[in-house]
Order: C-alpha cells, then sequence, then structure tokens
C-alpha cells in the first residue's frame, strides 16, 4: 500500500502508476474515487489528468475528492463509456485498470485513434488476460513490457502496451504469459503457475468432452509454461 497525501493506492495501481510517463497528459478510465490520478497529479509525475467513468455514482465520488484536494485546474471528471467521450489531442497515457479483458478490448476497439505511436496504454485486466493478449496481437498492439503484482493474495498483471503496424508475435505463449516469461520476478513466477492450474482445470473439460485438438493444444502449452518453471526453479 502506497500512501501519499491520505491517497492509498493498492498494490496493482501503484504498478500501473509505475508505468505512466512522466510529465504527460493521462486519462484513466474507470476511475472510481479518481485516487489513481490524484496520486499522480500530487506527485507532480503528470501535467493533467482525466478521471472518467461510465455511472453517476463513482462520477460523483471522483469530483468529491478532487475537489477535497483542491485539483479542479489539474484533474476533470468526465462521464464517459470507455474512452467515447475522449479526444485523442487530451491525453497521451490511457489507463483501462480493474476491468475483464474483454472489455478493455472492446473499449480499445472503439477508439480508433489508439493506433498512433505517441499513445501509450497501460492495461490492468482482471480476467480473460489470453483474451486481451490475442486481440492486442492481432490488432498490432506490442506489449512493451509486462509486470505481474501480487494483492490480496491475488495475482494479476500489467501491461505497458504502444502501437506498432508492423507487429506482431507467432509465440504460441504468448497469449497466456505475454512479457512475464522475460524476467521471472517472484510475482511473475506466480502468475506462470496461476496460468498452468487455469489450463488444467480447462484442460479436464477437453478431456470430458472429447474435445481431442484442444486437448492436445492445450497439453502442449501446459509442458512448455512447466518447462519455464522448472528452469526458474534449479
Amino acid at each position: 500500500m502506497k500512501n501519499f497525501y491520505n491517497i492509498k493506492l493498492d498494490n496493482r495501481l501503484y504498478l500501473c502508476a509505475k508505468k505512466v510517463r512522466q510529465e504527460k497528459s493521462i486519462v484513466d478510465i474507470g476511475a472510481d474515487h479518481a485516487y489513481l490520478a490524484i496520486w499522480l497529479v500530487l506527485n507532480k509525475l503528470v501535467r493533467h489528468a482525466i478521471a472518467t467513468d461510465i455511472r453517476k455514482g463513482p462520477l460523483l465520488n471522483s469530483v468529491h475528492n478532487i475537489k477535497k484536494f483542491g485539483l479542479e485546474d489539474k484533474i476533470e471528471a468526465r462521464r464517459s463509456d470507455g474512452l467515447d467521450e475522449i479526444n485523442p489531442y487530451e491525453v497521451d497515457d490511457i489507463i483501462i485498470a480493474g476491468m475483464g479483458g474483454e472489455l478493455i478490448a472492446q473499449i480499445i476497439s472503439r477508439a480508433d485513434w489508439l493506433k498512433e505511436k505517441s499513445k501509450h496504454l497501460i492495461l490492468q485486466p482482471m480476467s480473460s488476460e489470453s483474451e486481451l493478449r490475442e486481440f492486442l496481437n492481432r490488432e498490432h498492439f506490442k506489449i512493451d513490457s509486462e509486470q505481474a503484482i501480487i494483492d490480496n493474495n491475488k495475482v494479476y498483471t500489467v501491461m505497458s502496451v504502444f502501437f506498432e503496424e508492423t507487429f506482431y508475435n507467432f509465440d504460441k505463449l504468448y497469449p497466456y504469459i505475454g512479457r512475464l516469461g522475460d524476467n521471472l520476478t517472484f510475482e511473475n513466477y506466480s502468475y506462470i503457475k496461476k496460468v498452468i492450474k487455469d489450463l488444467k482445470n480447462k484442460l479436464k473439460g477437453y478431456v470430458l468432452t472429447k474435445q481431442l485438438k484442444k486437448s492436445s493444444d492445450i497439453s502442449e502449452i501446459i509442458l512448455e509454461l512447466e518447462k519455464i518453471i522448472k528452469e526458474n526453479e534449479r
């Protein structure tokens, strides 16, 4: 837990904050209480921030907190469904955290202006990470770096993403662990073990329903991931 001016960021949001480029303008999608935007501004890490939410209640919470810290000139609370109400020229870094991977993909797919090299995405999916990575790969968004984090005994991942028109990763493990294999920290190691456990549960379903091709493919992925784990344990 990181505490600054009575703003507490959990481990997930703190890692997101560390990925933000300094002196840029940011938008935090689904900001809830706007704590991340407030923390970044109080630390003088960003020039300007927009905190959005589609729901009226959380947006009012953001407005209240922004006023509480006297940051009305630095942070704007705006009602928006994803990035629908955000103009491309307003922001450089886009944070989408605390949502399912498929919803994050939907939000990105509705904003063609993100396919611009100067834009930087910071993504923290709560689920469906492999679907999100597959979407990013298909749309030529490159995961520049990725790091896992443990928060309340659960392991999550934070992705730093840029658009690169010629990018496409053909590694069969990429949808499952992205760039986490680049640096096997304890958190990244824990994430890969969680993926293996989830895939084994999925494999049981495929075996029961006699989906032989899917069973074979998943078994191969599990073996490759287990090799990474064993090599790290030596």
